[in-house]
């Protein structure tokens, strides 16, 4: 909704209105600023955007993430590079069911930019290497897969891991 450095300068704003409350004795009202401007910090790490585009992709509803995701119109700008990640591995999963050469170009885009959690990281990959499967790179598909699987560590992928690995003795 913000520009992520406007968030940072409303949440200096409201610390100083907090600072002022302490100051005039209202301490009831300083903490309440405080947390307050705690909620434009943590907006500031985490883009609301983002987070609603992931609720909505919890609920397999496709276009309401597309919805929640267009509404970013300057990624680069509005973005820490994080969250630029996210936001092309998101763009990239809701691709993967209608244009998979669209979705490669994104998850790679993602890659490079970073996603914080190995699990994504892991997910991405894996995604990668079923698209690599689909345009017959067998090399570069393996490549994804050992990768995957090296970022997988609470085994939560093992199965389509495992699936994968059969369909690639099959090209």
């Amino acid at each position: 909704m913000f520009n992520k450095n406007i968030k940072l300068v409303l949440a200096g704003i409201i610390l100083l209105v907090s600072i002022w409350q302490f100051y005039l004795g209202n301490i009831g009202n300083g903490i309440m600023y405080i947390l307050l401007a705690g909620i434009f910090v943590f907006l500031y790490f985490k883009n609301e955007m983002i987070l609603l585009a992931f609720l909505r992709l919890r609920k397999q509803d496709f276009p309401g993430a597309k919805k929640w995701l267009d509404k970013i119109k300057n990624p680069e700008a509005a973005l820490t590079q994080k969250q630029q990640g996210y936001y092309w591995y998101l763009h990239g999963l809701m691709l993967s069911q209608t244009n998979i050469t669209k979705a490669e170009k994104y998850f790679k885009k993602a890659i490079k930019l970073g996603l914080a959690m190995d699990q994504d990281l892991a997910m991405a990959k894996l995604n990668l290497a079923g698209i690599a499967m689909t345009k017959r790179r067998k090399r570069e598909a393996q490549i994804y897969l050992t990768e995957a699987k090296k970022l997988d560590k609470h085994g939560m992928m093992k199965e389509q891991i495992q699936m994968m690995k059969q369909q690639m003795k099959k090209i």
